[in-house]
């Protein structure tokens, strides 16, 4: 797997605007792209830093939707909430535990047997 990592710097009064935009704009088109395999974006609120993260398949995946012009359509929609230019960088993923809603969980033993392990609540 593949991630694409875009530090950003968000106008702190357009951040709310940026992150429904993120939501609305970038995941629905991301999920069209060949080899997506999901997003997130990281925010501080207080100073407007923040990363958005895209997982691929391959490198080669994340390479094509650039050659195809899907990220910089996205980028260009960004424009009016950049306090500073974007920076991208490109990592492979080592590593992934991630868990994602409705995925099993781990069985807890106990005296009496085993039993799921309870689930945490998301805000």
């Amino acid at each position: 797997m593949f991630a694409r990592m875009t530090t950003l710097q968000i106008k702190p009064e357009y951040l709310d605007d940026a992150i429904r935009l993120f939501r609305r704009s970038v995941i629905p088109a991301a999920r069209k792209q060949k080899g997506f395999r999901g997003a997130c974006l990281l925010m501080d609120r207080p100073t407007g830093k923040g990363i958005s993260v895209t997982f691929w398949r391959t490198e080669k995946d994340a390479q094509a939707n650039e050659g195809n012009r899907y990220y910089q359509e996205q980028l260009v929609k960004f424009l009016i909430f950049f306090a500073a230019p974007p920076i991208r960088e490109g990592f492979a993923v080592e590593i992934h535990g991630l868990e994602t809603p409705g995925a099993p969980r781990a069985a807890k033993k106990t005296a009496k047997g085993t039993k799921p392990a309870p689930r945490k609540r998301s805000r």
